[in-house]
């Protein structure tokens, strides 16, 4: 009867967590905080690692908080990541060599480096596919995944660059959290 009620309570926490996003590994997710909700990032440091590092060393400084959504396309993606807004700006830190992935997909959800034609020359402009997208497998740097929230980068404004752009409120790494 005790493992029976051992079961029971191990059950109703599982169900209670239901619906709950919770980060399997708090140093390896960024939590992207949108004027809608919440959208969570589980980081691939196996697949990308200088990307995740890069990523999560501005997320740390505070880089990408207010910074807009400059680059809006129904059907394909949504990236942000340059401060002067245009597309054309990065950080101050020097570019990320390339880290394409045979393992990995640009599928719904992907989160992916922005770059020039360099392959070369990410630097902090990111992007996340709100439709497949696997032309872009192997031409670019996929460094991540939305595992929550996905309905939030749903709703960001769109155009290139959208009328009234949305905002990133905040983006920090999760084992850092208030």
């Amino acid at each position: 009867m005790r493992g029976l009620k051992g079961a029971f309570v191990a059950l109703v926490a599982v169900i209670g967590l239901a619906g709950t996003a919770f980060a399997a590994d708090p140093e390896n997710t960024i939590y992207l905080d949108l004027k809608d909700g919440r959208v969570v990032i589980e980081l691939l440091p196996e697949v990308a690692p200088q990307h995740v590092e890069r990523i999560k060393t501005l997320a740390r400084d505070g880089f990408y908080d207010g910074i807009v959504f400059h680059r809006v396309i129904p059907g394909f993606m949504a990236q942000t990541g340059d401060p002067t807004g245009t597309g054309m700006g990065g950080s101050m830190l020097e570019d990320v060599n390339a880290e394409f992935s045979k393992t990995e997909s640009f599928t719904r959800g992907a989160v992916g480096m922005a770059r020039s034609q360099s392959p070369d020359s990410a630097n902090s402009q990111f992007f996340i596919v709100t439709a497949d997208s696997t032309f872009l497998d192997g031409n670019y740097t996929l460094f991540g995944r939305v595992v929550d929230g996905m309905e939030y980068v749903d709703m960001i404004a769109e155009g290139e660059p959208p009328a009234n752009p949305d905002r990133i409120v905040r983006m920090q790494v999760a084992a850092d959290a208030e």
